[in-house]
């Protein structure tokens, strides 16, 4: 695999790609220290604080690669990008226009995107007004100046100039983000989104590594063992990963022989490969989003010494949708086990769906050996693709819980979460096998080889 690298640093052409991709990295990185505007400084350690306490606030970081905890320009990262791109794929079924436009080749390919920007700006408007309005709230819960995250009120009505201003600057950092992951696909190596995620989680890691040293010399040997029981967990899982995302069930594909003039097209043997996850992370962001959605919104009524049926029913959601609840952490792993469990197979009939393969082999003149084309082969594959999909289902689910039972093995908690951990090996995945389509391409021997 080095001798692999070196080659591909040696190239010209390759070497160049590389390089503007660690180019927009580091322009990233950059982007994600520069605050909006009218930020206080003096409440950013109320903001860190008040992130380590809130799921959802630590998911979204996760996608910000941390600008979130500096209130940067970047601090929605590219999640409202993804959103609009899950609801375009969403909205495919059920509008002809679209499923039409998704067959047109690259030019239905561009203006997919197209509308995929224009979903993306109002959607970032929304999550960036929410999203700042929620921990304005937590960092500022008496509504006092001196301990808001702004030197003014932070108010779209009384005061909407400089609060427009924060909002569009958001905005602006998210619509940044895109076009630099646009520029990684034109220019450089990898699929840019995916890329811009990658830096931003990998960005973290030096942090978590001295966190655990600090951790382990702080706990005696009892934290040693901890720290190392940690380790190998995820490096279990990482492995694991990489099994489940490369996993697939070859079905075997027959073309007939078809002759026109005085060729003779077709005959060959193929197959296709239906992986074990065909839905990647989307299914672990849907199932934390939600589960985590009804305790975030029940915080802002809920009162600990608070009285009154109303406050006992925002306790109730409290504390069952919050994974340190006292009540709710069994429940919590529970729900968030079988919710990506079924997202998993929902958004994987989705995709399966939207490429039409029953129907794009007959019209090719593609068979399944033994079964008839049509009717017969789409269900034929919709049960093999349900038998396999139930064993990546399942992965998914307890990746998704894995930091709770591994909090609960170890007793550490150093930050590692599940759909970082599964972000970082799929986009490492990706971009190795695109440097070694490029190496194969000039024949050299590709990464993933030996």
């Amino acid at each position: 695999m080095l001798q692999a690298v070196l080659r591909a640093i040696q190239l010209p052409d390759l070497r160049r790609r590389i390089l503007f991709t660690l180019g927009m990295l580091l322009i990233f990185r950059l982007i994600a220290h520069i605050p909006v505007p009218n930020i206080n400084p003096a409440s950013l350690q109320q903001l860190q604080d008040a992130l380590a306490n809130n799921q959802l606030a630590q998911l979204l970081n996760i996608f910000a690669g941390g600008a979130l905890q500096n209130f940067s320009v970047a601090a929605m990262g590219v999640y409202p990008y993804i959103t609009a791109s899950i609801i375009m794929q969403l909205l495919q079924p059920l509008i002809p226009a679209l499923q039409e436009l998704s067959k047109e080749g690259e030019q239905g390919r561009i203006k997919m995107n197209r509308y995929q920007m224009w979903l993306t700006i109002p959607l970032a408007y929304l999550q960036a007004y929410g999203q700042t309005m929620t921990l304005e709230r937590t960092v500022n819960p008496t509504n006092v100046i001196a301990s808001s995250l702004f030197r003014s009120s932070f108010d779209i009505v009384s005061n909407f100039l400089p609060t427009f201003t924060i909002l569009t600057s958001m905005v602006a950092g998210t619509m940044l983000l895109v076009w630099l992951g646009e520029q990684i696909n034109e220019r450089g190596i990898g699929q840019g989104i995916s890329v811009i995620i990658f830096g931003g989680i990998v960005s973290r890691l030096p942090g978590m590594i001295v966190q655990g040293f600090q951790v382990s010399q702080a706990g005696g040997v009892s934290t040693i063992i901890g720290v190392i029981g940690f380790v190998s967990i995820a490096l279990l899982t990482i492995i694991g990963i990489v099994l489940i995302q490369e996993g697939q069930r070859r079905i075997p594909v027959q073309y007939a022989k078809r002759v026109r003039g005085n060729k003779v097209y077709g005959g060959q043997s193929s197959h296709i490969p239906l992986k074990v996850n065909m839905a990647g992370m989307i299914p672990l962001i849907f199932a934390q989003s939600i589960i985590i959605f009804p305790g975030i919104i029940a915080s802002w009524f809920y009162q600990v010494n608070g009285e009154g049926i109303g406050n006992a029913i925002a306790g109730f959601f409290y504390t069952t949708f919050n994974p340190t609840g006292q009540s709710g952490g069994v429940i919590y792993m529970a729900l968030l086990f079988l919710l990506t469990v079924g997202f998993t197979y929902f958004y994987t009939i989705v995709l399966f769906s939207q490429q039409d393969i029953p129907d794009s082999l007959q019209r090719n003149g593609g068979f399944i050996p033994g079964i008839r084309p049509g009717k017969k082969t789409e269900e034929y594959l919709g049960r093999v693709l349900n038998r396999i999909t139930l064993v990546g289902a399942l992965f998914l689910g307890i990746v998704a819980i894995l930091p709770f039972l591994t909090q609960t093995i170890t007793g550490l908690q150093l930050g590692l979460g599940s759909t970082a951990l599964l972000i970082v090996v799929g986009v490492a995945i990706d971009t190795m096998r695109q440097l070694e389509s490029q190496l194969i391409m000039r024949d050299y021997e590709g990464f993933l080889s030996k």
